[in-house]
């Protein structure tokens, strides 16, 4: 696909000693990385990104009888895609020169109330497989807000491996796709495929040992736009919202569970940090190589289990989410046991 093509040149060009001297990120005590490695590759994504869009949209893709052209004319899609880039824009800014948090959180927020509120785009309702729906009311405005941004920063805060915010672009994206196709929604469909494919053409510049890093550019853009389409898709009813909660799960679960027990510890939460469970595996030894392909086995599951579950009815429904919450659970457990028995055979050393 075209998206893939841009992305590997561009991403390879990126990479490459003409702009090696350029928006470095430079390894620190909080880092993974051992050398000063580009952060720009995020730009290579959203170019292949939008190439894809572009040529489906003048090729005259259609999916069900409506084209993806239509769909782009479709006001909040068309807002979507500009947001998107205009968080892209922001996050460039911020890797070339730094951007104040508070004024970074602010146009988060600022774009995702545009996205919710002018685009009428809010999530009516949570609901439980066999229990119902419960009316979120007044909150379902500030609700959605909120996990559009925190989705934002999510993939920003996940952002800290080779190959890892690449990889779960390529998975989410892939399933999330297939679960438009299936609804014969198009604009998740193509957007989504379109975003996989891109990550795949970065991927293979990233992969560990990695050459390029996508940067907040590239992470923070990603979350916006994985955010939104989730918004459409409960909007629509494509989906609930279990389903792309356990999709990205792996991302999820990993940055909110850590953001907690660092606000319980009264740490700095918007500092930078190695406490998520994917960076302290790495620090006890696994490498970025077997850490990333673990990683990725976690995200193919999650993946068919949020498929199970859209294809499920009734009572399994919570077969599933039981499933994929023991899975969580006893992944976080492992990482943890795992470290008590590094500490035990040091301290017997």
């Amino acid at each position: 696909m075209i998206s893939g093509l841009v992305a590997w040149w561009l991403t390879g060009q990126l990479a490459g000693a003409r702009f090696a001297s350029s928006m470095l990120d430079h390894p620190n005590e909080r880092s993974l990385h051992d050398r000063p490695t580009p952060r720009t590759g995020g730009v290579a994504i959203l170019a292949g990104l939008l190439s894809g869009l572009a040529w489906t949209g003048l090729s005259g893709f259609s999916l069900n009888g409506v084209s993806e052209a239509a769909l782009l004319g479709w006001p909040v899609a068309v807002w979507v895609v500009l947001l998107t880039y205009g968080i892209g824009l922001v996050s460039f800014w911020d890797d070339r020169g730094g951007v104040p948090v508070s004024v970074r959180f602010g146009i988060h927020l600022l774009a995702a109330s545009m996205l919710v509120v002018g685009g009428r785009l809010w999530i009516p309702a949570l609901s439980f497989p066999v229990l119902g729906a419960v009316d979120l009311g007044w909150l379902a405005v500030p609700v959605s807000i909120g996990l559009l941004v925190w989705m934002t920063n999510l993939y920003n805060f996940m952002d800290g491996m080779d190959g890892f915010a690449g990889g779960m672009t390529v998975v989410g994206g892939s399933f999330l796709a297939w679960l438009g196709w299936s609804a014969g929604f198009g604009f998740i469909f193509v957007t989504a495929l379109c975003a996989a494919a891109a990550a795949i053409g970065f991927l293979l510049h990233n992969f560990p040992p990695a050459r390029i890093f996508m940067g907040d550019v590239g992470s923070a853009s990603l979350g916006f736009l994985f955010g939104s389409l989730m918004l459409l898709g409960i909007h629509d009813q494509v989906f609930d919202l279990w389903v792309p909660i356990m999709l990205f799960s792996p991302f999820i679960v990993d940055a909110t569970v850590t953001l907690i027990r660092r606000a319980v510890r009264g740490e700095r939460i918007w500092e930078a940090h190695r406490t998520h469970y994917y960076q302290r595996l790495v620090l006890l030894g696994w490498g970025h190589r077997r850490t990333v392909l673990t990683e990725y086995g976690v995200m193919v599951l999650c993946g068919l289990l949020a498929c199970g579950y859209q294809l499920a009815d009734g009572w399994l429904r919570w077969v599933v989410l039981g499933f994929w919450g023991t899975l969580m659970g006893l992944a976080m457990l492992g990482v943890h046991h795992a470290e008590q028995r590094v500490l035990s055979v040091r301290s017997q050393g």
